[in-house]
This record gives structure tokens, sequence and C-alpha cells, in this order.
């Protein structure tokens, strides 16, 4: 009876066991990455009152089985559903990660690694990845700073934002490349000052530059001279300037100089005269290119001569010169021009008025004087013919345009030798030297100086063919230079460029270029970048940690390690959401693995929610509550008999 009674006394203890198991899982059903946890029970022991006995052939009789008593339940073991995710719950934070797979993640607080599957991260003053609830440090791998990859070694905490990574270095520029048309027919590549295009380059400092070139025309179809111009600092400040050099190709060439020679026998143009004398040039010009102010009015058939006063002579720029003129006013434009009426009358004669009762007639000078005034000359001698033309003489003057001559017949003028023997200065890059001899004839030397590189391209198909021979062109960098005080200027931070033009055609583009220079290769290498300032953090699916910079580029900041064990429900509960390794659980070798050595990956953004099923806690609830009532039932029962045990003796 005394044992009925502490079998259920065991009953109860073990209920309640498992009672606070299903309580604790409850309580626990929204911590995160939390594993529910199993109670299993188990005889607790027995009381042997007859052993068995084995059946005896001798004497016939059966073998009898033990009696034995049971003496209650007692707890068999306490399981954790550790490799059961729990559900994704999404939180937009980068540095929560849930792991998909049995991995943990590995924590250190400083002295010992524990294990995890609550990723809850953030980052910490010192700019290392750790744990929200406890600080504890994330460990992982470092970067090996000579391969820039993964260095799987012992694990260690992640300082993801260390000083050094908070920036990344500044890089030279070393390669560009242009593209696109150069039209033949454009108009600036045949200017003196070419077409431009240019290109943003960085020094090994991270310091910005405007590299400006020109393409201009030769004197051969699809050849072009490509010209270093300029390189200007990020202030739009000429390199010349800022390290007072004599020219920009102090700091850098592209291409080397060249010069080219032809001589021509040329004969004076039509109209010039030789002064041998004097070793001047003249050239006959008419009233419309002798005078500056020379133009036409509204008068038509307007005839200019020297007055007879005139004799040869010299006139300096801008002097005065008085001209008799002859000119006349048809009908039409007195009409038009000046609101006037033509009126023919049989008793007064042809006459025009204006309206106002003014009668303008062959016979007064003056009234024509007032209307023809208004033309700005100063006319005379008014006459009207029967068909309402009005002819008359007048006198102006004139302004010289530049020094001229008047020998009595004709204006001369004083020109330059270029002009002189008819040569084109537009020419780029073209100075002309004279041989002259007395009568006029000069030997002309054409010379041509080229500066950078040749251009050519395909005339046939305007594909590219070669600069200088090759696909680019280098724009080398001095590394020192002398300023104009005599003091040396160091250029080192700046890097040579590989300048490729294969990318460039010479198409018909309706007088249009669309060539640009772009720095760095068709894959976008050399170009050259400022110091990045760091923008972002980005962790992928295999726990590889990235920074993002402002300058474009990403670097490797390390990986996230992860540990898995043979047995994992052999970890031990710690709290705080961690777990230690047992020896049931198996040893953590201090390296970890790659979370996708086992099939798994890592969400950011998303946390593991707990496992807990409360659909199934509570079922367990009133199965642990039915076997608590009747284990107390046992108690009760017990009672009562050694209550009617006790009163027998009554």
């Amino acid at each position: 009876m005394m044992r009925a009674l502490y079998s259920g006394v065991a009953g109860l203890k073990t209920h309640q066991v498992k009672m606070d198991v299903i309580g604790n899982n409850i309580a626990n059903v929204n911590t995160t990455a939390y594993k529910s946890q199993s109670i299993t029970f188990t005889e607790l022991m027995y009381q042997t009152t007859q052993a068995a006995s084995g059946p005896n052939a001798t004497t016939g009789t059966a073998g009898t089985n033990a009696k034995q008593i049971g003496l209650g339940s007692t707890s068999g073991a306490i399981s954790t559903a550790i490799t059961t995710a729990g559900a994704s719950q999404n939180t937009g934070n980068p540095f929560d990660i849930k792991i998909t797979g049995d991995a943990f993640f590995i924590v250190n607080n400083g002295t010992d690694n524990y294990f995890t599957r609550d990723g809850s991260f953030y980052v910490d003053a010192a700019g290392n990845l750790a744990t929200t609830s406890t600080g504890y440090n994330v460990m992982g791998w470092g970067v090996d700073p000579e391969t820039e990859t993964i260095k799987q070694d012992t694990v260690q905490a992640l300082r993801i934002m260390s000083p050094e990574n908070m920036t990344y270095p500044p890089e030279a520029t070393t390669k560009a490349y242009v593209s696109g048309i150069l039209d033949k027919n454009d108009t600036n590549a045949a200017s003196s000052s070419g077409k431009s295009i240019s290109v943003t380059t960085y020094d090994n400092l991270g310091y910005s530059y405007s590299v400006k070139f020109a393409i201009k025309n030769t004197d051969n179809e699809g050849q072009y001279t490509v010209e270093l111009v300029d390189i200007l600092d990020s202030n739009n400040k000429s390199l010349k300037d800022v390290y007072n050099v004599g020219k920009i190709t102090d700091i850098a060439n592209f291409g080397a100089e060249k010069v080219e020679e032809s001589t021509t026998l040329m004969q004076l143009a039509d109209g010039v005269t030789y002064d041998s004398a004097n070793n001047k040039y003249y050239q006959k010009v008419g009233l419309s290119d002798t005078f500056n102010d020379y133009e036409s009015t509204k008068v038509s058939g307007i005839t200019y001569s020297v007055k007879d006063t005139q004799g040869p002579q010299q006139f300096a720029p801008g002097s005065e010169l008085t001209l008799d003129a002859k000119g006349e006013i048809k009908k039409e434009d007195l009409i038009d021009a000046f609101n006037l009426i033509y009126v023919t009358d049989t008793v007064n004669g042809d006459y025009y008025t204006d309206g106002s009762g003014v009668q303008l007639r062959s016979d007064t000078d003056a009234e024509w004087a007032t209307v023809l005034g208004k033309t700005g000359l100063t006319p005379f001698d008014a006459t009207m013919e029967a068909d309402g033309t009005v002819t008359f003489t007048f006198e102006q003057a004139f302004h010289f345009d530049a020094a001229t001559t008047y020998d009595g017949t004709n204006f001369t003028k004083e020109i330059t030798q270029d002009e002189a023997y008819g040569v084109d200065t537009t020419l780029p890059n073209t100075k002309y030297s004279y041989a002259v001899a007395p009568d006029g004839q000069a030997q002309v030397t054409a010379t041509t100086t080229l500066t950078g590189n040749m251009l050519i391209y395909d005339t046939g198909t305007g594909e590219f063919k070669s600069i200088n021979g090759a696909n680019s062109a280098l724009l080398d960098f001095a590394s020192t230079a002398t300023d104009v005080l005599g003091n040396p200027v160091d250029l080192s931070h700046f890097e040579d460029v590989d300048m490729d033009f294969s990318a460039s055609s010479m198409f018909n583009n309706n007088g249009t270029s669309t060539m640009t220079m772009v720095s760095g290769d068709k894959t976008g290498l050399g170009s050259g970048r400022k110091l990045g300032e760091l923008s972002g953090v980005s962790i992928q699916n295999n726990g590889m940690i990235y920074a993002s910079y402002d300058n474009g580029q990403t670097r490797l900041l390390g990986q996230i390690a992860v540990a898995t064990f043979s047995n994992a429900s052999g970890l031990q509960k710690e709290g705080d959401n961690l777990y230690s390794a047992t020896l049931n659980s198996g040893e953590f070798d201090g390296i970890g693995v790659d979370v996708t050595a086992g099939g798994g990956y890592m969400s950011t953004g998303v946390l593991e929610m707990s496992n807990v099923d409360l659909s199934s806690e509570f079922t367990e609830m009133i199965t642990t509550q039915r076997g608590f009532q009747a284990n107390s039932r046992i108690i009760t029962v017990s009672d009562t008999l050694l209550e009617e045990l006790v009163n027998l003796k009554r």
C-alpha cells in the first residue's frame, strides 16, 4: 500500500517536470530561434517478490514468471527539437540573418565560443559584428591580404567597420578608349583649333583631371593629327599654371613633334604688285574694298569718281576722302520709300507732293534736297525726267579702312605676303617662308609642324587603321619637371595612360562628329578612381561580407563561419539563445565550415522564429494535466486504504 502511495508521488513529480517543460516552451513561443523541448518518461524501478523459475523436466512442473511490483515513473530524457527550423520573420535589417540548414552561428564572449541560431546582429562602436542580446562577437574568417580571398583559419571576431575598411584607396587612370564617328566634313576638325575631345582621369592620390585633345585635318584625306591641348585640374586650372611650367608638354607628351616641308614656285596673285625696294605688296582694289563705310543706299545707279582736285597720294587708315557722285531715284522708290505722290498737271507741269502742299519740281533744288536728304546724301543739281525719275549729283565723304595709295587712276592698298601669293592660311600648324625674286616670283616653302599622333582611317571603308602605327597611343607623364623659376616639380603621382582609338570610325554623319573618349578600357579596367567612402555593407548567402564605396568599388571584408555537429541535440543550452558543445554533441574544431558546404545558406533581413507549436503544446498540457490528476487519485485512494487499516484496531 505504501508502494502505491509513493508511486503516485513519483508520477506527480514526473508530470510536474513535464508541465515545466511545456510551460517553458509556451513562454518562449516568440523567442528568436528558440528550439522546443519534449520529455519522455521511464519506469522508476521494480521490487521483485518472486524470481522467475524455469521448467523442471524431472518433476514435470512448468516455469513461473517473476513477480515484480513497480515503484512509479521518472523523467527519462528531455530532448530539444534543435534541427527543426522555425518560420521566417522579415525584419528588413541587413544585419539580421537566418540560417537555412543545420549549422549554427559561432559567437564569442572574449573567452569561450558559443553557438546560436539567433542571427540578430549589429555593428558595435568598435566596428565588430556582434549579437544584439549579449554583445558577443560574431566569429568568422578574415581576408588574406595577399590573395584578397577568404583565409579559412581559426575563427576570429569580424571587425567589418575598422578604420581601414571605411575608405577605399584611390587609383590612377592607366587606360582610356575612343569610340564614335569622326565625320570628315565636320567643320570643327577643319578649323585651326580642331575637334575637341576630353577624358577625365585620376592620379594615384585620387585627384581628378580633364585631359583635352584636339583632332585636326591634314592635307591627306582620312588622316588627322591628335594633339594634347591642355590638362585641367578639378578647379578648371591648367596644370601649366598650377606647376608654373612653360608649356603643357613639360607635364605630359602625346606623340612626338614631326615637321613636314614642301616648296612651290608661285606667282603674284592677279592685281598684285611688288615693291622690291621696300619689300611690300600692293593690291588694286575697288571702292567697296577701299572704304570701311562704303555702302549702298536707296539711291540707284550711283557712280563715284575722285574729284578732279585729288591727285596721286597716300592715305592713312581712317582718313577721309570726298568723292563726286551721280545718282538717280526712280519713280517707284520715291513713292514707296518717301511716301511721295507723283502728279501730272497740264497747267503746272509734272511734280511730286508729300501731301502737305509741298510741291517738288525739277527746278526747285532746295525742295529736292529736303527729300533726298533722307538718304543721308547731300544732293544738288536735281532734275526730274519725263518718267518721274530724279537724277542728281552730290558729294560724299568716305573713310579708308587701311593704308591706301591713289595713283590718279586706281586705288591700291598694302597686303600681306601670304595674301600676295594666295596661300591658304587656314591650314592648321602650317607656316610659310618666301624666297622672292625682284619680279615678284617666289619659292614658297610650307612648313607644317605636327604635334601629337597621326590618326588614320581607311578612306574606302571608313574603318580605323591605326594611330601612329598601332591601336593606341600613350599619354606619357613626366616624373619630374622644372618650373620657370628653375625649381623642381614632382609629378610622380601621375601614371601614363594608354589610349585606344580602335573603336572609332570615319563615316558620313551629316557633318557632325560623335567621337568621345572614356577612361578605362572597354571592360572598364584601368579607369582609375577617387578615394571611396564606405556607403554600405551587404552579406551574401554564403556569409561573405562585402563593403560598397561611393567610388563604385567593393571590398571583401570577411566571411561568417558556422559550426556543425554530428549530434546537435547533444548541445547544452546556456541561456540567451546560446548553446555550448558537450562530449555527446562533438567538439568544435575552432575553424568551422562554410554554410554552403552542407547545402545551407544565409538570408539577410530575416530572423528565424521559435519552432514551438502551440497546438501541440496545449494538447500535451491537457494530457499532462490528466496524468497529474490520475496520480493524485492514487495518493487519495492509498490514503483511504491506510485509513481503513488504522481503523481495524477500534
